[in-house]
């Protein structure tokens, strides 16, 4: 017997092996087997069964073993990792592969059998839960959401748009409770953007669904951790999956919903190997499933919100607030006009007063700067000297606390001077703020305040952002200050005040999508306050109140924002009225990646067809050099996704059989995020 096996390596096609075992002629589809490859082994998934091979059958190798004590992965688990390399451009085993957990991608051996004994007594969420598990009272608009989702009777994707405090989570909730409820075996997947929304989202889960098994898939699971929840899913153990983007490709053998939460988040999408969207792909995933998803977000992604308007999506609306957050009005939104209030140490005087009235009446504030650091860069006043990276084409921000220059792009590091490299003045200055600087300001303003900063330099410790979170729910903190880690999903009760500042970065960035992210990073942290139901306000600072996004975020009002954007980019063929893939090079020398991606446009020129296919000239990227690497892009782009994805297979076969390929590392993003 013949198999075909799945390799984390980029061929064209799964390479062809010998079972000799014939005891697995009938049970040999979608096991793991170890394989020769070369002169070492590796791990494999078999994709296919064949009774002969045109392969010359003196030169096919034999599967060494089948890894015994893991059950066949599905057909449709096979068929969502086939769509996502067909789709992004990569093959089957590049897509399958990887998302095995990390005991089986480690070449499990002799004493695999005993370590995945060890992986299935790991304490799961099985026993019962001491907390009331008892579901919450639903508003009318969450009853109506909770029923339109129950009625489905099979795939359909529902887009449930709710103002945060809306309650969204207990409509999941309800939701998979519903699904849960049809089956002892039936699953649910969860997915949320980030490793610190886990612990919170899954505590909900386990006092929800007390007494089921419901395990966390992310990143920063230790391996033993990971492969343990990974094996409970597989089993069928695990009633709820909830996890970061990797959890998409979890093997769910009886998957009857999909949630994902914060559907708008760029973190869904991969920024390196397969640059997948998690988002996409979990609506994919209910499809060959035939389950129903729920993309939940109080600003959705342009791209949703268009689908849902024109009907391909069901529009679910939560538009008031649930529970005692209801007999509040939502946040009162103002701007804070940095060309009249000059701002001292980063913070205005309308938002210095905002903090001490916060805090004289024992309420919680939010500071929020998404700019880590104490500083973005140190200049010489004299010359004219700044702090850049060695290895970037980019600054090295200062971290006052160490008293150290970092790269918050490949990390590198290095001892602030004590005088400028270049002309010998020991005045050198930091220019700019952040969250470390605006912490510093608020300990003098408010020296009677308990002052915390939540950023990724304070969380490195593994369970330091849980424990830091926790600390602002028990009331232990007065003014919390951080980056977006502070802004996504977290419901603190106690606080009345958000003050945003440095907003204008990002409105004046050359990213197209821009603004986009800004409004709804502003929105989501807006969204912290007043949501136990206390009058509340955000001060927004700037230096452009008029702008039309802050009119909107005025009001709150998504609808308008989204409205006017999509009006934009209509008119500009811009996505999501476009479809676009992106070619990226890396090399040596700028010249070099560039030479590479222009000979690529070349070889697109005579596979683009009758103009379906739209070619933009070869680039440096917005951020030309990283880690000592130059980098350059092209894009391509269509308006029917059909032709794009005609065109792409056979232009990237082209490129990979230039001769400039081999002196370049290079790869394709298909819908890309970042341009």
């Amino acid at each position: 017997m013949f198999v075909s096996v799945l390799l984390d390596r980029p061929l064209a096609v799964p390479l062809v092996y010998r079972l000799d075992d014939p005891d697995l002629v009938n049970d040999a589809f979608g096991r793991c087997v170890v394989v020769p490859l070369g002169r070492k082994e590796t791990i494999g998934i078999i994709a296919a069964v064949h009774a002969a091979t045109d392969v010359d059958e003196s030169k096919v190798r034999a599967v060494r073993r089948v890894v015994s004590g893991v059950a066949p992965f599905s057909t449709q688990w096979l068929e969502l990792a086939r769509f996502a390399a067909d789709y992004y451009q990569r093959s089957w085993g590049e897509i399958a592969v990887p998302a095995l957990p990390p005991l089986l991608r480690k070449l499990p051996g002799a004493r695999f059998e005993s370590s995945l004994a060890r992986a299935r007594r790991h304490p799961l969420a099985a026993t019962r839960s001491t907390i009331d598990s008892s579901p919450l009272q639903l508003t009318t608009e969450q009853t109506d959401a909770v029923t339109a989702i129950r009625a489905a009777p099979g795939f359909a994707v529902f887009l449930l748009f709710g103002v945060t405090g809306s309650g969204k989570t207990e409509v999941y909730l309800d939701a998979i409770a519903a699904r849960l409820a049809q089956s002892e075996q039936a699953q649910a997947l969860v997915l949320v953007p980030e490793i610190n929304l886990t612990p919170q989202f899954e505590e909900r889960l386990r006092r929800r669904f007390a007494g089921m098994a419901v395990v966390s898939l992310h990143s920063g699971l230790a391996d033993g951790e990971r492969t343990a929840a990974w094996l409970a899913a597989h089993e069928g153990r695990a009633r709820v999956v909830i996890g970061t983007r990797l959890a998409v490709f979890a093997s769910i053998p009886h998957l009857s919903i999909v949630v994902v939460d914060e559907e708008h988040d760029a973190s869904f999408k991969a920024g390196d190997g397969a640059r997948y969207s998690a988002r996409d792909l979990a609506v994919k995933r209910a499809q060959l499933a035939n389950v129903a998803v729920v993309l939940g977000s109080a600003t959705p992604s342009l791209e949703s919100w268009r689908l849902a308007r024109d009907g391909q999506y069901r529009l679910l609306a939560l538009t008031m607030r649930a529970g005692e957050a209801a007999v509040r009005p939502l946040p009162r939104v103002e701007c804070v006009d940095l060309r009249t209030h000059a701002p001292v140490q980063g913070i205005a005087g309308p938002v210095r007063d905002a903090l001490t009235g916060s805090l004289a009446h024992e309420h919680q504030s939010i500071v929020f700067i998404n700019r880590r650091g104490y500083a973005p860069v140190i200049a010489c006043d004299a010359c004219g000297w700044v702090s850049v990276c060695r290895q970037c084409a980019t600054f090295a921000a200062y971290h006052k606390t160490d008293a150290t220059l970092r790269c918050h792009h490949c990390g590198w590091q290095a001892r602030v001077p004590v005088a400028c490299p270049t002309c010998g003045n020991p005045g050198l200055a930091a220019v700019g703020h952040g969250t470390q600087r605006v912490e510093e300001a608020l300990r003098e303003l408010l020296p009677r305040a308990r002052v915390k900063r939540i950023d990724r330099d304070t969380t490195q410790r593994r369970n330091a952002a849980r424990d830091a979170l926790a600390a602002v729910h028990a009331g232990e903190v007065d003014v919390l200050v951080g980056t977006q880690m502070i802004a996504k999903g977290h419901d603190f009760r106690r606080v009345d005040l958000v003050a945003v500042l440095n907003a204008d970065a990002q409105l004046v960035a050359h990213d197209f999508r821009a603004p986009e992210r800004l409004f709804a990073v502003l929105m989501q942290v807006a969204g912290r306050a007043g949501r136990a139901g206390q009058p509340s306000k955000v001060l927004v600072q700037t230096r452009f109140p008029d702008h039309a996004l802050f009119a909107a975020l005025a009001r709150l009002d998504y609808r308008r924002f989204a409205e006017r954007e999509l009006a934009e980019r209509r008119s500009a063929r811009m996505p999501p009225f476009v479809f676009q893939a992106l070619l990226c090079a890396e090399a040596r020398s700028l010249d070099a990646a560039l030479e590479f991606l222009r000979a690529a446009r070349q070889e697109a020129e005579a596979h683009a067809g009758n103009g379906a296919i739209a070619l933009y000239d070869a680039v440096p990227m917005p951020l030309a050099k990283l880690a000592g690497v130059h980098r350059a892009q092209l894009l391509v782009e269509s308006a029917s996704r059909p032709a794009l994805q005609r065109f792409l297979p056979v232009w990237l076969k082209a490129v990979r059989e230039m001769k400039l390929a081999s002196r370049v590392r290079w790869q394709i993003d298909v819908d890309p995020q970042e341009i």
